[in-house]
């Protein structure tokens, strides 16, 4: 079983990861690094004026910077795989019924746990912008995505008004508590490349992490018609 397991997760990791990889450079890699141009000072931006076109291409290509890129992605959607799959197990354990259709909506939840809850009160922030302390905002982002995970996970299998009130509790717990924040807001980089980048890396990680759900459901089905398939010694 644990073998079936990895085997689902790493296809589905590296597949995921491969297509958020070029998602990102093609998307949301330029966008950062016009941002790091005003970081850096290379580009001063006066009110609503900048001295580069928004749409311009910045950086080019970098072989080594954009191989590691596509790495580290299937690195990391692998290890989301290896959680995700596990889940699928579990709740199949349960009676739900697991394959790419239903991974769709897996991918759905898991966007929704890991990138749309944090990101709802600590959203995406490009370099240069004014921000508070990195582990306080660290322990914050885990506990939201917990929490929202959690939630999620009552909301489907939960059979009682009150694991989905309990649920209602732990998606709104960590937006009024509020994330960490500066004491005052401010930074180089223009307003519109900020909500540019938001934006697409909220899009990014939401295609990702539906064709994580749909890959992952495919090769955990497929694995498990295959072990249904051998005939016990």
């Amino acid at each position: 079983m644990f073998t079936r397991m990895l085997a689902s997760a790493l296809f589905a990791g590296v597949a995921a990861g491969l297509i958020a990889a070029l998602l990102q450079l093609w998307f949301v890699q330029p966008v950062l690094l016009h941002a790091e141009l005003y970081e850096t000072g290379a580009l001063v931006h006066f009110g609503s004026a900048s001295t580069v076109p928004a749409h311009q291409d910045v950086g080019g290509i970098d072989p080594l910077r954009d191989g590691l890129s596509v790495l580290f992605a299937m690195l990391v959607y692998s290890g989301y795989a290896l959680i995700l799959v596990p889940l699928m197990a579990l709740a199949q354990d349960r009676g739900a019924r697991i394959d790419a259709r239903n991974g769709l909506i897996w991918g759905l939840c898991g966007f929704v746990a890991v990138h749309l809850a944090p990101g709802f009160t600590l959203a995406p922030e490009v370099p240069g912008v004014a921000a508070a302390d990195v582990g306080a905002r660290q322990i914050w982002w885990f506990a939201t995505v917990l929490a929202a995970a959690a939630a999620l996970w009552l909301i489907a299998f939960g059979r009682n008004w009150g694991t989905w009130a309990a649920a209602i509790v732990l998606l709104l717990a960590p937006h009024v508590i509020g994330a960490p924040e500066p004491d005052v807001l401010t930074g180089p980089v223009p307003t519109e490349i900020g909500a540019l980048f938001a934006a697409r890396a909220f899009g990014v990680g939401m295609a990702a992490w539906v064709m994580l759900g749909g890959f992952a459901g495919y090769f955990w089905s497929r694995e498990m018609r295959a072990a249904d398939a051998v005939p016990a010694e």
